[in-house]
């Protein structure tokens, strides 16, 4: 079976683009038009027979992405397949599973089976932990532990992959040598660094790269490049670890488009306003428009419990810049692992973040809930407003919690309502 790309190079359009085209509003010979030159990517794992495949990329909606998993403290596998069910309802396109406490097998499978939703992975985790608790530590994990854990995660139907490919060598030296204010944030990205620094070799997922897009093609899942040498703060934004990653990546991208093999790229991590638009622009332009993933960008440094609210304003500004996939963060981040309540506080965040900037990238086509509420509140419809809200139960518990005087109106203004009293100076003036 050949993968979306190779079909829709030979002039074939899939089930899959199919139903990404209904789904955007797109005509299927466009979807695989930008499918075939990889400015859009479908996540579909052809293992997979429960997924609703979505597409990411040019000129479609913003896609956005709710991490769960477990860790080593705190192992409940029913609580994270709620917190999934949880972030799907309130919008999450995809999830990804970063599991790192309990069976991760068992953990995976149950997520797969429990939503119909693309779920992500990143396989560097799993073989770093058995090999820590296997061998003693993770830095003796082997070339085929890796490829043996990416291939399980694609046999057992996982659509997307994080895979960081770009971080070589000579980088990483470098890195120990001028150390960063904050190092390397990335989880996966400092279990392959250590590697590297102890095994005095090249990355694996770098010098292998050709049989990583073998096994990728097999199944037709996505790579996500991962941005190992993020900025962890916004002092190391925009660095030269950063951007000499993002140029191997970029070289990585033409690799896999060659190969038949869907990739985007992941991108930053702490960034302050004024680096956003840049860093998506060069991004794009160095990766030939693949579909751009980013996570935030978080830009404060100084709101724990607060950093959904962070990443909404730099998901916003880098959607509209032409980011295309929005990693969401919870008010738990840098704290702690979430709740069921911060998981759809952080979806909730992100998803407005995505259709703030999908107004302005998809004009009236994004809009139709908006201009629902615009005249719902124009006539002071209620029904109508709760209705059309993105999360419905919290509207009605905050307008339900006061006794209004002037049931029309809410309890800011209540019978100084100005909706409600230019409709009385209208009708009296035109009586």
């Amino acid at each position: 079976m050949s993968t979306q790309m190779r079909a829709a190079r030979e002039g074939r359009e899939t089930e899959e683009m199919r139903i990404v085209a209904e789904s955007e509003g797109e005509s299927p010979q466009t979807i695989r038009k930008r499918v075939a030159e990889g400015s859009v990517i479908i996540t579909r794992n052809i293992r997979r027979e429960n997924t609703h495949p979505i597409g990411i990329g040019k000129g479609l909606r913003i896609k956005v992405n709710a991490n769960i998993g477990t860790s080593p403290d705190i192992c409940d596998l029913n609580m994270e397949i709620e917190k999934a069910k949880i972030a799907i309802k309130y919008g999450a396109d995809t999830v990804m599973d970063l599991s790192t406490g309990g069976n991760l097998d068992e953990i995976r499978r149950a997520i797969l089976r429990a939503v119909n939703v693309p779920v992500g992975t990143v396989p560097i985790y799993q073989t770093a932990i058995e090999a820590a608790k296997k061998k003693g530590s993770i830095v003796h994990m082997t070339e085929d532990d890796i490829f043996n854990t990416i291939e399980k995660h694609a046999k057992d139907g996982v659509d997307f992959m994080t895979v960081h490919c770009g971080i070589r060598k000579e980088t990483v030296r470098r890195i120990a040598k001028q150390p960063r204010l904050m190092g390397i944030v990335s989880r996966g990205g400092t279990f392959l660094t250590a590697w590297m620094l102890h095994n005095d070799e090249e990355n694996p997922l770098y010098k292998n790269y050709d049989y990583l897009l073998e096994i990728a093609a097999k199944y037709d899942f996505a790579l996500s490049l991962g941005d190992g040498l993020r900025p962890g703060c916004i002092f190391d934004s925009t660095d030269y670890f950063q951007i000499q990653e993002l140029l191997t990546i970029g070289e990585l991208v033409e690799r896999a488009r060659n190969a038949g093999v869907q990739a985007m790229v992941e991108g930053p991590g702490h960034l302050p306003l004024n680096h956003i638009e840049a860093n998506v622009k060069l991004a794009k332009s160095i990766c030939k428009e693949a579909p751009f993933y980013v996570l935030g960008p978080i830009v404060t440094e100084i709101a724990p419990g607060y950093d959904h609210i962070v990443g909404a304003i730099g998901g916003a500004l880098a959607a509209l810049a032409g980011a295309d996939f929005l990693c969401y963060l919870t008010p738990a981040e840098h704290l702690g692992l979430p709740s069921l309540e911060e998981v759809k506080e952080g979806v909730i965040a992100t998803k407005i973040a995505a259709h703030a900037a999908d107004i302005v990238r998809l004009g009236s086509k994004a809009m139709t809930k908006d201009l629902k509420m615009a005249k719902a509140r124009a006539n002071l419809n209620w029904k109508q407003q709760i209705e059309n809200a993105i999360d419905p139960d919290k509207a009605i518990k905050i307008r339900g919690r006061t006794k209004l005087k002037s049931p029309e109106a809410c309890s800011m203004c209540s019978e100084y309502c100005a909706i409600k009293m230019l409709k009385e100076a209208l009708n009296l003036h035109c009586l």
